[in-house]
C-alpha cells in the first residue's frame, strides 16, 4: 500500500452513458479522480513534467486526443489505461489488422492500397462484394459496401477527394454473409468478461446505428479466439467485433480501444462496468485509494 494520494485523471471529452456509468461507480467507491477535459489539457515540454495524477484512465472518444494525451501522460510517468501503444494499434484498421494476422487471428480478407486507384485496378480479382472503411473511425461510419466494380468505381472516386493523405490509404475487406448478426465481446487483460450478439437487419450491426443487443455465451472456441486477440494487441481495456459467417466461421473485424457499453449493459448488467473499474483500479495500482 502507498501513501500517493494523488487523484486518478479521467480523460473525456463528450459524456457519454459509458462514461456517467465509470464516474458513478468511482464516485461509489471513494475513489479520488479529476475529470479532465482533454481539449484543455496544456503539456509544458521546456522542463520537468509535473502532472498531478496517480495514474489516468482514456475515455476520449477522439482517437487522435486519445493517443497523444495517453503518450504525453506516459512521458511524465504517469501510468495510463489504455496505454498509447494499444490505442495506436487499435485505432487505425489496417495496423490492427497486421497485427492481428502476425498473431495468427483469423480475420476477414482484407487488401490495402495506398490510393483509390490502385485499390479499383486490384478489386476485380479481390472478388465482390466488399466493404471499404476508413483507416479511423467508429460506428460504422463511412464504410460502405461495394456491390461491384461500377459501385467501387463511384465510391472510390468519392473517396480520392477526401482531403488529407490518410484518407487516401484504401482498406478493403471482403464482404462476410452473416447470419443478421456479430458479436461484441469485451477482454479486459486476458480475461474474457462478456460478449454479445449485436443483432440488426442492415449489414452494419453497430448498436449506435439500430442494433439490439443480446446475450451471447463465450464458446471454446470464440473464447480461444479471443484470448489470442489479445495476445497479439497487447493487454489492456479491449472491445473485439466478431465476426460469424453462414457457416460458423469466426473472424475478428476490428478491435476497440475504448469500447462502448450501451446495449451490452441492459444485456449483461452493470457487472461489466464493475469489472471494468475492477481492471483499471488493479492496473494503476490504485486500490488504497
Amino acid at each position: 500500500m502507498t501513501n500517493d494520494r494523488r487523484p486518478l485523471a479521467v480523460l473525456t471529452s463528450r459524456i457519454r452513458l459509458e462514461e456517467r456509468l465509470i464516474l458513478q461507480e468511482l464516485r461509489r467507491r471513494d475513489v479520488e479522480f479529476e475529470q479532465v477535459d482533454t481539449r484543455r489539457l496544456v503539456f509544458r515540454l521546456d522542463g520537468p513534467l509535473e502532472v498531478p495524477y496517480r495514474g489516468a484512465v482514456t475515455r476520449e472518444i477522439s482517437h487522435t486526443r486519445s493517443a497523444y494525451g495517453a503518450r504525453l501522460l506516459e512521458h511524465a510517468g504517469v501510468p495510463v489505461v489504455n496505454g498509447s501503444r494499444l490505442i495506436t494499434l487499435c485505432g487505425d484498421k489496417l495496423l490492427t489488422t497486421l497485427a492481428l494476422r502476425e498473431g495468427g487471428v483469423r480475420t476477414p480478407r482484407t487488401m490495402a492500397a495506398l490510393v483509390p486507384e490502385a485499390a479499383l485496378d486490384e478489386l476485380d480479382r479481390f472478388g465482390y462484394p466488399a466493404v471499404v472503411k476508413p483507416l479511423t473511425g467508429s460506428w460504422g461510419r463511412l464504410a460502405a459496401r461495394l456491390a461491384d466494380h461500377e459501385s467501387a468505381e463511384a465510391i472510390l472516386e468519392h473517396r480520392a477527394a477526401f482531403p488529407g493523405p490518410v484518407n487516401q490509404i484504401t482498406y478493403v475487406q471482403e464482404y462476410v454473409d452473416k447470419p443478421g448478426r456479430d458479436i461484441r465481446a469485451y477482454v479486459f487483460g486476458t480475461e474474457v468478461v462478456g460478449a454479445t450478439y449485436r443483432v440488426s437487419d442492415h449489414w452494419r450491426t453497430n448498436v449506435a446505428r439500430g442494433g439490439r443487443s443480446e446475450v451471447c455465451v463465450p464458446t471454446d472456441e470464440l473464447t480461444k479466439l479471443l484470448s489470442a486477440t489479445a495476445e497479439a494487441m497487447g493487454e489492456g481495456v479491449l472491445g473485439v467485433d466478431v465476426f460469424e459467417d453462414r457457416e460458423g466461421r469466426l473472424y475478428v473485424n476490428e478491435v476497440n480501444h475504448t469500447p462502448e457499453f450501451h446495449g451490452a449493459v441492459e444485456a449483461l448488467g452493470e457487472d461489466l462496468v464493475t469489472r471494468y473499474v475492477d481492471y483499471v483500479l488493479g492496473q494503476l495500482d490504485l486500490w488504497a485509494a
